[in-house]
C-alpha cells in the first residue's frame, strides 16, 4: 500500500513527472528506464522493482493521466450534463495525446487492471451525472447502459476507426441512450 506523502508516493510522483517531461522533450519513443531514472533522481533498479519494465511504467503514467481531475459540470438537465460530458470525453480521448495514453494504458496491462481502472473513472463520472439527475427528479438510464451505448462505441471508434469523430457523434450516442428512458 502506498502511504500518502510517503517515500513510495514521492518516488511515484518524481518518476511520473520525469516520464511526462522527457516524453515532451525527447519524444515517447526515445524514453528509456535509465533516462527516466536519471531525471527522477532514482536508480533504474527502483523503476524495474516497482514497474517491471518501461511499458508498465508508461501504462501506470497513462492511467494516472486518464483520471479525470474535475467532476462533470452541472448544466441543469440529464441531457445537457451527459451530452457535455460525452463531448468532452470524446474530445480528450480522441486527441493524439489521449489515444497515446489509452494505448499505453492497455499495452502495459497484462492482467487488465489498468483497463478496469480507466473504466471505473468513466463509471464514476457517469454515476455523478445520473445521481444528480435522479435528485432533480429526472428518469435516468442505468450506468451500465450509458457505458454500453455511449462510452464503449466511442472507445471502439477512438481505437479502431477514428475518422469522423466529432461532437455530433457524441450527441447522437447520448440521444440514443436517453431515448430508452
Amino acid at each position: 500500500m502506498v502511504r500518502p506523502g510517503g517515500r513510495s508516493a514521492r518516488v511515484q510522483a518524481s518518476v511520473h513527472t520525469a516520464v511526462r517531461e522527457l516524453a515532451s522533450e525527447v519524444g515517447r519513443d526515445a524514453l528509456t528506464v535509465p533516462l527516466v531514472a536519471q531525471r527522477a533522481g532514482v536508480t533504474p533498479s527502483t523503476i524495474y522493482r516497482r514497474w517491471g519494465d518501461l511499458q508498465e511504467l508508461l501504462s501506470d503514467v497513462a492511467v494516472e493521466r486518464l483520471r479525470p481531475d474535475t467532476t462533470p459540470g452541472d448544466h441543469g438537465t440529464l441531457a445537457s450534463d451527459l451530452t457535455s460530458w460525452a463531448e468532452q470525453f470524446l474530445d480528450e480521448m480522441a486527441s493524439p495525446t489521449g489515444r497515446a495514453y489509452i494505448r499505453d494504458a492497455l499495452l502495459g496491462d497484462p492482467d487488465g487492471g489498468n483497463a478496469g481502472q480507466c473504466s471505473a473513472y468513466a463509471a464514476e463520472q457517469i454515476d455523478v451525472i445520473l445521481t444528480r439527475a435522479t435528485r432533480r427528479g429526472e428518469r435516468t438510464p442505468d450506468a451500465e447502459s450509458v457505458i454500453d451505448q455511449v462510452v464503449a462505441p466511442m472507445m471502439y471508434r477512438i481505437l479502431f476507426r477514428p475518422a469522423g469523430l466529432d461532437a455530433a457523434y457524441a450527441r447522437r450516442l447520448v440521444a440514443g441512450v436517453l431515448r430508452g428512458v
